[in-house]
């Protein structure tokens, strides 16, 4: 579904990432792992337009990326949260995901001014829909309730449902359970689960290898800028050089 091919970033003499490739199946849950400034951030700012590759080629669905702003890019297909909660937290929990229809809502200013039919019709689905998003990601029946109020798991529920909402076929997840508790990890673990069972595909960035290991089809590895290591849990958690990159080397 996604392809990185030979991609590198430099600011000014830094290169961050150097000939980075790999491939995101499918339907499936990919993640990439890697120490503290190793650039996972920095390939996701790439796939989502917010930085622009130094070279190499980004492709979803055989269609390049590059180039493109943020905006067509969630048009085509990708949609993403931040490492940061980025709710907003005055506004009840289906106007937050309603926000992320924006794209899709198929009425213009005159419609919305005016009151039209057309804007009503459009209004009630778009409920509809983020109600039915709400229960997917476990917040059903909680539509109306506001945002703030949300424990800090619900809330990265709630950034997931939004994320939904643009109606995407790739969601990328950064660092979806940093700050939460073992149960809320299990919790959105299972969310995800579901997601991906309804079609979507995931790839996401994330330290807590527990949560990686038990979640990932496949996991790609970086570490100064360059992929040590790609494959399945079981083959990445044994490999020597990830295993060197995150504990040292025993001289």
């Amino acid at each position: 579904m996604l392809v990185l091919d030979k991609v590198s970033k430099r600011f000014g003499g830094l290169s961050v990432l150097e000939d980075v490739s790999f491939t995101v199946p499918k339907g499936s849950v990919f993640g990439l792992i890697g120490p503290n400034g190793a650039g996972k951030t920095t390939v996701f700012n790439l796939v989502t337009g917010l930085l622009a590759p130094s070279g190499g080629a980004i492709a979803l669905d055989d269609r390049s990326l590059v180039g493109r702003k943020p905006h067509r890019i969630t048009r085509l297909g990708i949609a993403r949260t931040f490492q940061n909660i980025r709710v907003f937290k005055e506004m009840t929990l289906r106007e937050n995901v309603i926000v992320g229809m924006h794209a899709h809502l198929g009425y213009a200013v005159p419609q919305w001014l005016f009151s039209l039919p057309s804007y009503r019709t459009a209004e009630r689905r778009a409920a509809e829909r983020a109600e039915e998003l709400l229960s997917w990601v476990g917040l059903g029946g909680r539509g109306s309730d506001i945002a703030d109020k949300l424990s800090y798991g619900d809330q990265r529920k709630l950034e997931l449902a939004r994320a939904l909402a643009t109606e995407p076929s790739l969601l990328l997840l950064d660092e979806p359970v940093a700050g939460m508790n073992s149960g809320e990890k299990q919790e959105l673990m299972a969310v995800i689960g579901r997601v991906v069972a309804r079609g979507y595909t995931v790839f996401l960035i994330e330290h807590d290898m527990r949560f990686v290991m038990g979640l990932c089809a496949r996991i790609a590895v970086l570490n100064f800028g360059r992929i040590i290591a790609e494959g399945p849990p079981e083959a990445i958690r044994n490999d020597p050089a990830v295993i060197e990159a995150y504990l040292g080397r025993d001289e």
